[in-house]
């Protein structure tokens, strides 16, 4: 048989890609295991309250409701009036000679303030007093005459025609003396009114005539002003139909009667100031003006430093009524439109809502809302400018407002507790 050929060995090719497969396919699932976990974090839910991509809730200022007893106060248009006004004038004619005051300044009742020419008037005077004189001679000799006859008629020396003569010139004497009594005395008053004295005590003007002007000539010539202004008077009038709308709200029981608050009134001056000194309410008319439908009510304010000036135009603040629980609110939480009142109010979640509200009235600065709100409730006061960037419907963190310049309010236990935590 024929011989075997020797098997020749085959060499064995090693696969060199085999390992390096292996390490390609390791790093593969290593990135597609971290892309996976990325992804998982980027569809995880923000946290509790917290804003969209994980932004920290912005805060926001608010106060919380507590309703009560709130008197609403109504401003009016008015103007100040002195409380007196007196006209000085010249009551005896003649030449003034001299004026006895500083203009502006303030004088005293039955102080002199001009001087007339009184030399006419003396003279009257004289001549009235020299006529008394002679009417009492008279009445000394007809009165001595009429007590000789009186026992002579009894005898009948004399006859009852002579006794009543002497008698009834007894008689004219005593009323010479009267009439003369009255010339001396008005001869007298004459005289004085060369003298212009202050009818009134108060503030004086400016003189009305200068010396050597011929007053009083036919007419009782003006010679100054004098006005007292402490205390004032502001008059100023209120609308015939708000005054009904009042009381019928008053009479429903919607509100209720200030008492003896509704006297107090506070005059605002032109720059905005409340004037320091309060005053009263005096009357309020019980006739409506037929031209403008308004009422007219008068006010008295002290004003013992004369800083208040007649014919000034004031505006007066009235409390004539109060609603009961109402709230007051600042007013730049409110916002007020043609549309309606409305406020933000921050619910349990956190989430802003808008709210119509009715606004009563305002006092101090602060709008009272009688309708719209419950106790308790959060209603938004500062952060609006926070929540233009936010979508709607975001939660924001509540934390008391502080009006301006007042102290800080102390946390609630909540928040004591989260601090201590922290």
């Amino acid at each position: 048989m024929p011989a075997l050929s020797p098997v020749k060995s085959v060499p064995v090719r090693r696969n060199r890609l085999a390992p390096l497969s292996a390490a390609r396919l390791a790093r593969g699932t290593s990135v597609l295991a971290l892309a996976a976990l990325l992804a998982a974090c980027g569809q995880s839910e923000p946290p509790a309250g917290g804003a969209p991509g994980g932004m920290p809730a912005p805060e926001v200022g608010v106060i919380t409701v507590t309703p009560g007893d709130v008197g609403l106060l109504t401003e009016l248009p008015g103007r100040l009036e002195a409380s007196r006004v007196a006209q000085v004038r010249a009551r005896a004619a003649g030449i003034l000679q001299e004026r006895l005051f500083r203009e502006g300044s303030d004088v005293k009742a039955g102080q002199a303030l001009f001087r007339i020419d009184a030399a006419p008037y003396a003279a009257a005077l004289q001549s009235a007093q020299a006529s008394l004189a002679r009417s009492q001679a008279n009445l000394s000799q007809a009165a001595a005459l009429a007590e000789r006859y009186a026992p002579l008629v009894k005898e009948n020396a004399i006859s009852q025609q002579e006794y009543a003569s002497a008698v009834a010139a007894q008689k004219q004497a005593e009323a010479d003396v009267a009439a003369g009594k009255a010339a001396v005395q008005t001869a007298s008053i004459n005289l004085g009114y060369a003298r212009v004295n202050a009818p009134i005590s108060g503030r004086i003007g400016r003189a009305l005539v200068t010396e050597g002007a011929l007053v009083g000539q036919g007419e009782a010539t003006q010679l100054a002003v004098i006005q007292q202004i402490n205390p004032m008077y502001v008059n100023f009038t209120q609308s015939a139909s708000e005054v009904y709308k009042l009381r019928k709200a008053m009479d429903s029981g919607q509100l209720k009667g200030a008492g003896a608050q509704a006297a107090s009134v506070q005059v605002v001056m032109e720059d905005g100031s409340v004037y320091e000194q309060p005053g009263r309410l005096l009357f309020t008319d019980l006739t409506v003006d037929a031209a403008t439908g308004q009422v007219m009510l008068r006010a008295e304010v002290p004003n013992p430093k004369g800083t208040l000036l007649p014919g000034l135009y004031v505006r007066v603040r009235l409390e004539q009524a109060t609603a009961g629980n109402a709230i007051t609110l600042p007013q730049q939480a409110v916002t007020r439109s043609a549309q309606g009142d409305k406020v933000s109010v921050v619910g349990a979640d956190g989430k802003v809502v808008s709210r119509t509200v009715k606004v009563g009235g305002e006092q101090g600065g602060r709008w009272v809302i009688v309708d719209g709100l419950q106790a308790g409730e959060q209603v938004m006061v500062d952060g609006f400018q926070k929540l233009q960037m936010m979508p709607p419907g975001t939660p924001v963190k509540a934390v008391p407002w502080q009006a301006p310049g007042s102290a800080p309010a102390a946390k609630a236990p909540a928040a004591q507790a989260a601090d201590a935590a922290k």
